[in-house]
């Protein structure tokens, strides 16, 4: 099955809006097309963009709760990859990850995006990651 990507909705004004990218380093090569695909559409938007790495996928929330406690960042895009492997660990990851970033959001009423890639194999990950794809980063 192919990957389709959702929709694009009219995009909301963020000129001028401070975002920090967080991406979690443990698959690298498709960590950076994801980075690269949020930074091409966060100038796009007119914004400005600071990055940080971590990791893994379980870190980006605690980078995110740090960094949104500042007060410096009014958003934050959480990219990473997380492939499924022979043990129950992916789940975790998957669900924690994701759950506390939602949490994040809805706790300290900032913007939140979730870009972890949740598949099954590095095909799913590089066609959903590929810019000329399914450009989750962007």
């Amino acid at each position: 099955m192919a990957f389709k990507t959702a929709p694009v909705a009219a995009e909301a004004p963020i000129e001028g809006a401070k975002l920090l990218v967080i991406d979690a380093r443990f698959h690298e090569a498709i960590a950076d097309e994801l980075v690269a695909g949020a930074l091409e559409r966060i100038a796009s938007a007119k914004a400005k963009a600071d990055r940080i790495s971590v990791p893994g996928a379980l870190e980006i929330p605690i980078a995110a709760s740090i960094a949104i406690g500042s007060g410096r960042y009014e958003g934050v895009v959480a990219l990473g990859c997380v492939i499924r492997g022979e043990t129950e660990h992916f789940g975790i990851v998957s669900y924690e990850s994701a759950h506390a970033l939602m949490r994040l959001g809805v706790d300290k009423k900032i913007a939140v995006a979730n870009g972890i890639l949740t598949v099954e194999n590095e095909e799913q990950a590089w066609a959903r990651a590929r810019r000329t794809e399914g450009n989750i980063g962007g």
